[in-house]
């Protein structure tokens, strides 16, 4: 037989503050999205970064590539910003020995990013933040490749006379897209990670996460123009260039998507995603299945998937760990919170997750293998579950993207699970993977 989803949402189509749902048809499975006050950024089907309205879902179409492939819901927690003129690099910015031109084409397919050339082999720019002792911060920024420039190196750093040179720097390899060296002076600054994320047409967006040990009496980040490092600290190539575009410095150990800036700091606020009332006719209550597809790329903690009864005195929750572990979280009427399931730690990249439950019998799987059992015995009683949940403020949101959702009245078998949770070819059969002939 075949057995259908109640709920069944493959981000696509919205209408205004509605995500449209594919199942059910009568509007009842359409989420709700806010963003109160805030627009936020997503890369769009052309590839650009551009800008979205407040409380409008962003339907995010960068593929881990650097390319563009199918849309996928992109959910994070407020954010900020707190670098001023971000876009080119001006206000709050000083350049050192390196001469500035405007008009280049950027992620955003504006001509609004700049391109520095360095002099005397020492080009450089920087900024001075406020930066406190025990907070993690993460320093982005677009670059590409020049030049006679392999491209460029970030710092946060020190630059007090007693301390000078203390702090990390990491170089960004923008002809090949790898990581060079990277170095680490005096004490008081670790270098927590770092990476670089292809947006197509050369350009990369570059980060590194810092945590300080002290608060820097004269603060600075910015780039200097080449890859070399001498002593633990970075050296230019001369003449060299390097395109730039987007700086942001933010805290918290993940890079969250572009905010914009001009003359001061700016706040994303999170995405509130959801949708309830009518929709409990779509929840399994005393037994169901939740299902979800996604991109994983950040090491952060956050829910994927919620049912819960429009707060947080009962819920089922999956998440995402920092260390990349997928958990299963149950309350009922006010009671502890239990971690009833933790699978080992998934991969970068797309995953397939699926949950069924019912009292005393619980089953996660991924990818098409069984990822853990419980026989937890949190039951929910009819109209317990009336919310579905994929992003709000009650659980730290996943700061990553959805590619589908879905749910089922009853407890698929272990058989189904596995099924319905192994990959398929090709994106465009979702709607099948998540109808296929079951028992």
């Amino acid at each position: 037989m075949i057995i259908l989803p109640s709920l069944e949402i493959v981000p696509a189509k919205y209408n205004g503050s509605t995500l449209l749902s594919q199942i059910p048809v009568n509007g009842t499975g359409d989420f709700t999205v806010s963003r109160a006050l805030n627009t936020a950024t997503r890369v769009n089907s052309l590839g650009n970064i551009e800008l979205v309205d407040a409380d409008r879902p962003r339907l995010d179409y960068l593929a881990s590539d650097g390319t563009v492939g199918c849309p996928a819901l992109l959910v994070e927690a407020s954010g900020t910003n707190t670098l001023s003129g971000s876009v080119s690099l001006n206000t709050g910015w000083t350049p050192f020995l390196a001469n500035r031109t405007s008009g280049i084409t950027s992620p955003s397919g504006s001509n609004d990013a700049t391109l520095f050339q360095a002099e005397n082999n020492t080009g450089r720019i920087r900024f001075t933040p406020t930066l406190t002792s025990g907070t993690t911060y993460t320093f982005s920024c677009f670059g590409k490749f020049g030049t006679l420039s392999s491209g460029f190196t970030l710092q946060v750093i020190d630059e007090n006379t007693t301390t000078y040179g203390s702090g990390c720097c990491q170089a960004f390899n923008l002809n090949e897209g790898t990581l060079g060296a990277s170095g680490n002076v005096g004490a008081g600054f670790t270098l927590q990670s770092v990476g670089m994320e292809s947006y197509g047409s050369g350009w990369y967006r570059c980060r590194m996460t810092v945590l300080m040990g002290y608060t820097p009496t004269t603060p600075r980040i910015g780039f200097r123009i080449g890859t070399q490092l001498s002593g633990g600290r970075p050296t230019s190539v001369v003449s060299g260039t390097v395109n730039v575009w987007g700086a942001q410095l933010e805290t918290g150990s993940v890079a969250t998507s572009y905010i914009p800036t001009t003359t001061g700091s700016v706040t994303r606020n999170a995405d509130v995603i959801s949708v309830s009332g009518a929709v409990s006719g779509s929840i399994g209550q005393t037994q169901g299945t939740i299902y979800a597809e996604v991109d994983v790329r950040n090491l952060f903690l956050g829910a994927l998937i919620s049912l819960d009864n429009g707060g947080t005195s009962d819920f089922i929750s999956i998440l995402r760990l920092a260390n990349f572990q997928i958990r299963v979280r149950t309350r009922r009427a006010s009671g502890t919170i239990t971690s009833i399931i933790t699978s080992a730690a998934v991969s970068v990249g797309t995953h397939k997750i699926a949950l069924a439950y019912t009292n005393g019998d619980y089953a996660l799987y991924i990818d098409g293998v069984n990822a853990g059992t419980s026989t937890n015995s949190t039951d929910y009683p009819a109209t317990s579950l009336t919310q579905c949940v994929l992003s709000n403020t009650n659980y730290v949101p996943l700061n990553d993207r959805i590619l589908s959702a879905a749910l089922y009245t009853t407890r698929l078998t272990n058989t189904q699970l596995a099924l319905l949770t192994s990959p398929y070819t090709s994106y465009s059969s979702m709607a099948s993977a998540l109808s296929y002939t079951l028992g």
